[in-house]
């Protein structure tokens, strides 16, 4: 993972940051890699209870960097310009990565999404185009009030093409995504949250996610992961299937040592020791 994202964990939290500031967190081929390898790499962990994701310095995300567009652009035959070390190997952007059913450009949202545990975002200053679907890729989204976001791509000739659409229709309609992606236009993180794109408006973004974050932490982790499998793909299926799913998850954790230490710590009115996911 290069420095382009940095990853710390404390209590079970994940401290994820975009790490270009001088660049308003810009994407480039080497952050999208970095995205993806930090999301990937986080999955395994079992003392893993939640992550926030943010961007330092004066912004989220201000989208594609343009030293990338005009490289991409550049290339008739649609390749990452470079690769090796500084981003994803060398080849047309569209391939899958080897394993995965997504593009490094779609894995750097989608990482976030297929996280076992929930991701809240803090987005202040830009969240334009890439870094708005990134912020869309979480489960939770802090906003500040004043925040600049906007479904950037169809100003550069190109379609959103990491996996936010899916999620953009789900949350304001398939009108209001069609009007947002049609004419690019921003809005603020108060229309954001007007639309549904906002799970919170916040003067404070981080702060706040980390004390949700905090409190995720709090509880039955093994439950935590369970809701979250079970929320994600409710949508996918049949009422039947979702119903049989929850069966199968409530027979896994009713009686577990962790479903026990919640109902008694609760019962004794103390913090819970609960153990790591699945120990």
């Amino acid at each position: 993972m290069s420095d382009r994202v940095t990853v710390t964990i404390e209590d079970g939290v994940a401290d994820v940051r975009l790490n270009r500031p001088d660049k308003l967190n810009a994407i480039d081929w080497a952050m999208f890699q970095a995205l993806a390898e930090a999301g990937d790499s986080l999955h395994g962990d079992r003392s893993l209870r939640a992550v926030v994701l943010s961007g330092e310095g004066r912004s989220f995300c201000a989208g594609l960097d343009m030293s990338a567009m005009q490289a991409l652009t550049s290339s008739k035959s649609g390749e990452v310009p470079g690769g090796g070390e500084s981003g994803p190997p060398r080849g047309p952007i569209t391939d899958r990565i080897p394993g995965k059913i997504t593009n490094w450009g779609q894995q750097a949202v989608y990482t976030w999404t297929e996280m076992p545990v929930p991701v809240i975002a803090a987005v202040h200053g830009h969240a334009l185009g890439g870094g708005f679907q990134i912020a869309l890729g979480c489960d939770i989204r802090y906003i500040h009030p004043e925040a600049s976001m906007s479904v950037m791509e169809v100003r550069w000739g190109i379609v959103p093409d990491m996996t936010g659409i899916p999620t953009l229709i789900r949350l304001v309609g398939l009108d209001v995504a069609k009007e947002l992606t049609y004419t690019a236009r921003r809005m603020s993180g108060r229309e954001a949250f007007e639309l549904g794109l906002a799970t919170h408006l916040s003067e404070d973004p981080r702060a706040d996610a980390f004390a949700l974050a905090h409190e995720i932490a709090g509880r039955n982790p093994d439950a935590i992961r369970a809701a979250k499998a079970l929320l994600e793909a409710a949508a996918e299926r049949t009422r039947a299937e979702s119903f049989l799913e929850e069966s199968r998850l409530m027979g896994e954790l009713m009686g577990s040592p962790n479903q026990i230490e919640a109902v008694m710590s609760e019962m004794e009115r103390r913090p819970p020791a609960f153990r790591d996911a699945g120990s």
